[in-house]
């Protein structure tokens, strides 16, 4: 249940991500572009794994209705 904070004044405002497709870099260090390729890298593998378990449902349906 949310709080009377929340109830009365909103949910509090989200984070801005770490990194935006397109954003300037020009400001940041190396070892702060090795820190967003590395979230960077862990987001592919997260979609990499949803795509997988999409197409796993996709093809267990299609087995089933002999599509």
């Amino acid at each position: 249940m949310a709080g009377f904070d929340d109830e009365v004044l909103g949910a509090p405002p989200a984070k801005p991500p770490v990194h935006a497709i397109g954003q300037p870099i020009d400001d940041l260090s190396a070892p702060e572009l090795a820190e967003r390729i590395a979230l960077l890298k862990l987001e592919i593998e997260r979609l990499e794994r949803a795509i997988a378990q999409r197409e796993a449902t996709r093809n267990a349906a299609a087995a089933f209705f002999k599509i």
